[in-house]
């Protein structure tokens, strides 16, 4: 076994040694599927901390000629699959991390160069007897060795898109680097299966990309891989049982990736979760926020500030809760070439500060996590109107707790005057609007804005997580150039009990309206359910 060449498996039997493991095996069987075909070429893309180093680990120790690891899988899903022989160990495995030799040297020359020699140190060490053309030349060694053996490679590149954030300015650094994969990489008969990893899909140049050859698994199309990346809605209820945590807390605080595949069998939504944050909240009985400190926020601040037409507008309004219409097409895979606002949200999904809804072909803010960092970053910007809402967030919440209804109005005024952007054209823009105004109760309840009643809909619902059974319910009707006593009415009328027929406590109808004067004016009743 070499450093590039069959690593071997320590690397993913330290993650079958952690105190968590949740199985993503049957990935094998989705690579296997395409191994020596024409879709061999895979580029999965996720935020980072999504387990795509596990998986290129998981991926080497199966497919290595190095060692026997067979008993590494007893017990895990592929074992059962009927490819898992087929393929076990069967291969000479390249492994390398592209972060490895970028951090390493100055230029992206020295970068290819050093990359080069170091995987041909390994080819030229185990092949000591195949004849060599040119050992001097990196593609013609592999040409060598499979025309010697007929046993085609497993080639893994992970951190493969690190070249576009440390060059992000440099075309013609990051051109070479694509024209150097391609021609490793493409029509090369010693390739049985080229599989990359990454934050970014595969960059666009001109009308076609360098590397048009893989067919990409991302964020906004992750097709058949979507279960494979992140933890699934029933893993972590799995956790949850396990550890004795909360799966509600779970939910509201890192849930809220929708990742959309179709099949034979229909259209599937998963629920994709972050699983550096889910682990780290079941080890330590805590949840916060893990999932942003492996990278500060200003990673975020330097995209939600741009001057941007319509950027701003967008991320209060997703701050609010609500959703964003978004045009992913135009995005180049980069992280500086920027055509409009549609440009960056679609990086920022890729990143993770975002979930893509296929649907509606809209954005949102997916978990509390996640909102947290965008107020983070808000804090230390220059929208200070922003931040005073947020932050008297916390006193109109007390004050509806309070049922003081001439504060809470007040509280909404100061709100809408300063987030001028929110503009009142219909009731939805009030929502939004309020959303924000009371944006930390998602600390205590979950959100829910046009929740189904017994007749119709309730415009806004606090229902409180069992952890904070201590709170109210809420209930809130919003009106127009009407009167809040007539959205209480009508409260009752939609017989609110059915949004809430398995809560049982304190209930608090909020009538809210906004009138002709321009002010708020609000209601407030108490009920026990």
């Amino acid at each position: 076994m070499g450093i590039y060449l069959n690593p071997g498996s320590n690397e993913f039997r330290k993650s079958l040694r952690s105190k968590i493991y949740v199985d993503k095996s049957m990935l094998i069987a989705q690579t296997n599927a395409v191994m020596n075909t024409r879709q061999q070429f895979l580029c999965v893309s996720r935020p980072r901390r999504f387990g795509k180093s596990m998986a290129a680990d998981m991926l080497s120790a199966y497919y290595g000629s190095g060692e026997d690891t067979g008993e590494l899988f007893t017990g895990l899903k592929i074992s059962r699959d009927a490819s898992f022989a087929v393929h076990l160990n069967q291969y000479d495995v390249i492994k390398i991390n592209m972060q490895e030799f970028l951090t390493a040297t100055q230029s992206v020359e020295e970068m290819l160069a050093m990359l080069k020699k170091y995987i041909a140190f390994d080819l030229l060490d185990k092949y000591e007897t195949v004849r060599f053309r040119d050992t001097e030349n990196f593609i013609q060694v592999l040409k060598d060795i499979f025309a010697s053996t007929r046993r085609p490679f497993v080639i893994l590149i992970d951190e493969w898109d690190c070249l576009f954030r440390e060059y992000a300015h440099n075309t013609d650094a990051q051109k070479k680097y694509l024209d150097f994969l391609r021609a490793w990489l493409k029509d090369q008969e010693y390739v049985a299966l080229a599989y990359m990893t990454g934050i970014l899909p595969v960059k666009k140049y001109g009308t076609h990309s360098a590397l048009n050859m893989f067919t990409e698994y991302s964020m906004t199309n992750p097709r058949e891989l979507a279960e494979y990346f992140g933890f699934t809605e029933e893993e972590v209820k799995t956790l949850c049982e396990e550890y004795g945590m909360s799966f509600e807390e779970a939910k509201a605080w890192y849930d809220g990736y929708e990742l959309v595949t179709q099949s034979r069998d229909g259209v599937h939504v998963h629920s994709i979760y972050s699983p550096k944050s889910v682990v780290d909240a079941m080890l330590s009985h805590i949840y916060d926020a893990y999932w942003n400190q492996t990278e500060t926020y200003e990673a975020l601040k330097v995209y939600i500030q741009m001057n941007l037409d319509g950027l701003k507008d967008a991320v209060v309004t997703m701050l609010a809760g609500g959703r964003v219409e978004i045009n992913t097409g135009t995005f180049s895979n980069d992280m500086t070439t920027f055509t409009g606002k549609d440009d960056v949200l679609t990086l920022l999904v890729h990143l993770g500060y975002l979930t893509y809804h296929r649907s509606d072909k809209t954005v949102s803010i997916p978990n509390q996590e996640v909102a947290q960092e965008y107020v983070n970053a808000i804090r230390t910007m220059d929208w200070s109107e922003v931040t005073r809402s947020v932050e008297a967030s916390r006193r109109l919440l007390q004050s509806l707790w309070d049922m003081d209804q001439d504060a809470v109005a007040e509280g909404i005024d100061r709100a809408h005057e300063e987030i001028s952007i929110l503009q009142y054209n219909d009731e939805n823009s009030l929502s939004c609007a309020i959303s924000l105004a009371f944006y930390c109760a998602r600390e205590y309840y979950t959100v829910v804005r046009e929740l189904p009643t017994g007749k119709g809909y309730a415009d806004i619902c606090l229902i409180p997580r069992r952890l904070h059974a201590d709170k109210p319910a809420v209930v809130i009707e919003l009106k127009k150039d009407k009167n809040a006593q007539g959205a209480i009415e009508q409260i009752k009328q939609k017989n609110y009990g059915k949004a809430l027929e398995d809560y049982k406590g304190n209930l608090l109808l909020a009538g809210i309206n906004y009138g002709r004067e321009k002010k708020h004016t609000c209601v407030i009743e108490k009920m026990v359910v």
